[in-house]
């Protein structure tokens, strides 16, 4: 299987019902494997006197509480099956990652494929135990975790019924410093939990999650927008439709180039062999019974005569016939 890539569309909807289609819609036509939206209920997930992030405030009305701002992103569990059925009839997997325990309920209804967790509740301990219940995979989000925090999740998912799991390498800052990117993480979270691993941007561009391809990643997740200028949280850290396109074909481009890890010519570049390479010629006019040396031969194109890899073992030999400038040398 190749590279799964998540189109996180989360609340880019801004709670539209028919802005969340349209995302469907872009996803499906950026290639995606997967369409992604969050599923919560406001108040089983955010207090009244819980503040928003520096981004969060830099993205929406800063005297808005967090709450008032979730709120706001909130669709009903009836959409979200109405969600489903639209991304089952235009052929693209729907995906929506719950953020409290009666989401995960409600959700469940669905028969999601897999559960996605965010970095958020890779502590949240009910949470988890509700998620592992239910028999199914798991690819969990690791942004602001640390190692010891990211064994102890993945314990308590494998110990109490989950299925198979795959660890996203993140970072929750939106958009994410190129400094604080650190994808050499994944080859070390590789080593310790001997899983599938995959990376989950929250940079700007495309090249980071392109770059976490070459180096193994199995799962992409990129979160976008129909346009990033929208007001709310998650907008200026997305991609717009072209753009999520642009990195979908990139990155099965680089899924095709990293090929096989075994090193031989290829049918492609068989047919140049001849033209690239040298092969032993004569430098000037030899008359047969001439000893080939340095001043009478030399090595030029094409390279369909004897290699110059054997160039001892030409010298000292004999001519056997007269040969002509730039003729290929034989024995």
């Amino acid at each position: 299987m190749g590279v799964y890539i998540i189109a996180e569309a989360g609340g880019n909807h801004n709670g539209n019902f028919d802005l969340a289609l349209r995302l469907i819609d872009e996803a499906v036509n950026a290639g995606a494997d997967c369409v992604k939206f969050q599923t919560f209920i406001t108040d089983e997930v955010v207090s009244k006197s819980a503040k928003k992030a520096s981004y969060q405030k830099e993205t929406t009305n800063e005297e808005e509480s967090q709450y008032d701002m979730v709120k706001k992103l909130e669709l009903s569990y009836s959409q979200y099956r109405e969600l489903q059925e639209y991304c089952n009839k235009k052929g693209i997997v729907f995906l929506s990652t719950p953020f409290d325990i009666k989401s995960i309920s409600l959700l469940q209804e669905l028969d999601l494929p897999f559960w996605k967790i965010p970095s958020g509740e890779i502590t949240n301990l009910p949470y988890l135990l509700e998620i592992a219940k239910t028999g199914k995979d798991v690819v969990l989000s690791t942004g602001m975790a640390t190692i010891t925090e990211i064994r102890e999740a993945i314990d308590v998912l494998k110990n109490n019924g989950a299925g198979e799991i795959s660890i996203l390498h993140c970072n929750t800052e939106y958009p994410t410093p190129m400094e604080d990117v650190n994808l050499k993480v994944m080859g070390s979270l590789r080593e310790l939990f001997n899983l599938d691993i995959g990376y989950s941007d929250h940079t700007l561009g495309i090249e980071v999650p392109i770059a976490a391809v070459a180096l193994g990643a199995k799962v992409i997740e990129k979160h976008f927008t129909l346009d990033r200028t929208m007001e709310g949280p998650d907008h200026k850290a997305s991609l717009e439709p072209h753009e999520l396109k642009k990195m979908v074909e990139s990155i099965r481009n680089i899924e095709m180039a990293l090929g096989h890890p075994h090193k031989k010519p290829t049918l492609s570049e068989k047919k140049n062999m001849e033209v690239a390479r040298k092969s032993i010629v004569a430098r000037r006019n030899i008359r047969q019974g001439e000893i080939f040396s340095e001043e009478n031969i030399t090595v030029k194109r094409p390279g369909n005569g004897i290699s110059p890899m054997y160039w001892f073992d030409v010298l000292g030999k004999q001519a056997s016939k007269d040969f002509q400038e730039d003729e290929l040398i034989d024995l």
